[in-house]
């Protein structure tokens, strides 16, 4: 599997890193899409419309840098402080609570309209010296105490909770390097969210931990901590899965995994996601890595309880990676100049949200008769399904081209009018153009190829002016389509 990591993340710089392009085929649009034409889609509207979170880890200071706070706007719809927060930082000194960079957070979340993911209330790393010098009752309650202050301090803005961050050992067992599980034993994991509930019943409780993207020891053992937690009535509502990963080395059971936690009833999430390579990139390790990112995020979308993905941080100028693993790097989607990587196209496929490169043409009225498209007789090569979400003078289309015949489709072009005047302001996994009321689509560069019995999709959005017929002749490369 993917190797291990030492504690996660602290404050450090990095390498560079790129991705690719990627492929898909299949979108799920709801009603609530942006109806106004645009270049592209951000990837932060491509969750919304998914109903997922797109996640970064935020270090406060550097929003003074413009091209950083450009795409921390834009792109993203969750953050979560990536040091802010901890023990060290909220708590330098005992019972002397400090909230400056973690109110920071807060406040940007805020402002910027994200929802905030709290990391981390207990985690035997990044510990204030003073913490390691107790033990027994006196470790306790400090540990009861630190949780409650800070629960509390963020209570109403914190969404989410990594109540305990990396408790488990390679193997399955309890980490016998933590302060916490050497001087209080098993019950601690227990002890924490109960407190955490206490002084913030609205929000979501969460373990999380590293190397458990895979069904294997360490994973099993937070699983069956989960399922006793479940059991008992102690309060549990999330697993975070960091997945810093290394190219190529996505696990095959990855979402099987995911779904046999949403089935004991708690949210998954990707919590700290990069996929690192031995530096420097190449266009080969690129593009592996690219369809890493893809792999994942088609992974969350695949598992209904999957809340989202969020990515340990934006540009590989301050990636942690470098440091912690010389010789590797180039991990996030952004490189160290702020350029866009194939990734971000890679994360974008997996929604299927890229937006063809040709500008969609909305049309003015036409006082010239529709052209429409001639009539050909079915044959049974191909089947179209047309299913529309709409709303005053907009709509959202949805269509699934299915190939009917016994051969193999490379490279598609689907025809159709609209029969009341509708113009298409926006499409996606597919380029599409307009002259009048024909309609021409022609498949993105991922989705060409559609085997017997296959089928694609692509999607778009529209205005109309009150009347909303649905088209009722489709030809695929001229050859009439049934409609489903």
């Amino acid at each position: 599997m993917a190797g291990t990591r030492p504690p996660a993340p602290p404050r450090r710089r990095t390498a560079a890193i790129t991705a690719v392009l990627a492929l898909t085929a299949t979108i799920a649009v709801g009603s609530a899409v942006a109806t106004t034409a645009q270049a592209a889609s951000s990837l932060k509207d491509l969750a919304t419309a998914a109903g997922k979170d797109i996640g970064f880890a935020l270090a406060p200071d550097r929003l003074s840098e413009s091209a950083y706070k450009s795409i921390a706007d834009s792109e993203f719809n969750l953050v979560v402080a990536e040091n802010a927060m901890k023990w060290d930082a909220t708590e330098p000194s005992q019972n002397s609570f400090s909230y400056g960079a973690g109110d920071q957070v807060a406040s940007y979340a805020a402002s910027s309209g994200k929802e905030l993911y709290g990391h981390t209330l207990v985690w035997h790393s990044q510990l204030p010296g003073w913490v390691n010098n107790l033990s027994g009752t006196a470790l306790q309650n400090a540990m009861t105490n630190h949780v409650t202050n800070v629960a509390t301090h963020f209570k109403g803005k914190v969404s989410s909770w990594d109540v305990v961050n990396e408790a488990f050992g390679e193997n399955g067992e309890r980490r016998s390097d933590s302060p916490f599980q050497q001087k209080l034993g098993n019950g601690y994991i227990e002890t924490a969210f109960r407190a955490a509930r206490a002084a913030d019943p609205t929000a979501k409780l969460c373990i999380n931990d590293y190397n458990t993207d895979a069904i294997n020891a360490k994973s099993t053992a937070i699983y069956n901590l989960v399922s006793d937690f479940k059991a008992r009535g102690v309060p549990i509502d999330c697993v975070g899965f960091q997945s810093h990963l290394i190219i190529g080395q996505v696990p095959s059971t990855m979402q099987q995994n995911l779904q046999r936690f949403a089935d004991l009833g708690v949210d998954v999430r990707i919590t700290e996601l990069d996929i690192r390579m031995q530096t420097p990139s190449d266009a080969t390790k690129l593009a592996t890595q690219a369809a890493d990112f893809k792999k994942i995020f088609q992974i969350c979308n695949a598992v209904s309880r999957c809340q989202g993905v969020t990515i340990w941080g934006i540009t590989d100028k301050y990636s942690w990676v470098p440091d912690t693993f010389p010789g590797q790097g180039a991990a996030l989607v952004w490189d160290t100049n702020y350029a866009k990587k194939p990734a971000y196209d890679a994360i974008a496929s997996a929604f299927g949200g890229i937006t063809p490169t040709t500008p969609p043409v909305t049309t003015p009225p036409v006082t010239t008769p529709p052209v429409t498209t001639p009539p050909v007789t079915p044959t049974g090569g191909c089947q179209v399904t047309y299913g529309v979400n709409q709303w005053n003078t907009g709509f959202t289309a949805n269509v699934t081209v299915k190939n009917s015949s016994s051969t193999p489709i490379n490279g598609w072009t689907l025809t159709f009018s609209f029969p009341a005047g509708q113009s298409v302001t926006q499409a996606w996994s597919s380029v599409t153009t307009q002259s009048g009321s024909a309609v021409t689509v022609k498949n993105a560069p991922w989705n060409g190829s559609i085997a017997p019995g296959s089928s694609q999709q692509f999607g778009f959005n529209g205005s109309h002016n009150g009347t909303n017929t649905a088209p009722s002749a489709f030809a695929l490369n001229g050859t009439a389509c049934t409609v489903a």
